[in-house]
């Protein structure tokens, strides 16, 4: 009896619905500068590498910062690893094919990958969107470049032909959902845990530690200031 479950349909769409705005848009791709076809293969890795970075420096600025800032920098691309775990387990669940190998006559930027590296849903899709999602909700301050960032390295799949749309709009959508549902679930148990944690030294160069509390008669004098204005 054949499976006619909305995500098995939804993985086989490619296909059926996909190969029209995947040739225009691999078609698109080829007419393209060189430097732009350039900067698509490599900077669909670069992003990755933008968002490993961004996580680095978030943990670095939580070392001085309170618990709750250190979780959430812990937890942050903790949070991206599970969903990008699920999206590879997904992948081998449904085995859709790569468009490049799946569409004949097509030409793509960047080298298909290897039989067996399925397409559905597209990882880096899911880690950007992942990657974009927690960091709106642990330092906002980037959300404005972070997630353009995300699209960009979603939808550059597409240009360089190594992903149907679909591939990447569901990968974005589980990024998006997941990652910051996961951190949200998790942050009230990982602050705790980092307050215990911190109180071991030989912790203190990764967790560093939470900033005095500040002394009952300056909370009381900031309180009143606060008051009279």
């Amino acid at each position: 009896m054949p499976d006619t479950t909305a995500a098995v349909h939804l993985a086989k769409a490619g296909p059926e619905y996909g190969v029209g705005v995947y040739r225009d848009i691999t078609e698109w791709a080829a007419t393209t500068p060189g430097w732009m076809r350039s900067a698509g293969e490599i900077g669909t890795e670069l992003g990755i590498l933008v968002f490993v970075a961004l996580f680095a420096v978030q943990w670095w600025r939580a070392r001085a910062r309170d618990d709750r800032s250190m979780a959430q920098a812990l937890l942050a691309p903790a949070a991206v690893v599970v969903v990008y775990g699920l999206s590879e387990i997904i992948k081998l669940w449904l085995h859709e094919e790569r468009p490049c190998r799946a569409v004949p006559d097509v030409r793509t930027i960047a080298a298909c990958p290897a039989p067996g590296d399925w397409a559905f849903p597209s990882n880096h899709s899911v880690i950007a969107a992942a990657s974009a999602a927690t960091l709106l909700v642990t330092w906002r301050l980037v959300a404005a470049f972070t997630l353009p960032l995300a699209a960009l390295v979603a939808l550059s799949r597409v240009y360089v032909g190594v992903h149907y749309l679909h591939d990447v709009a569901a990968g974005a959508l589980l990024g998006l959902v997941l990652a910051p549902l996961l951190l949200l679930a998790v942050r009230a148990p990982g602050t705790r845990a980092v307050a215990r944690l911190r109180q071991r030294p030989v912790l203190k160069p990764v967790l560093g530690a939470a900033p005095p509390a500040p002394r009952p008669e300056a909370a009381a004098e900031l309180h009143a200031t606060a008051a009279h204005r």
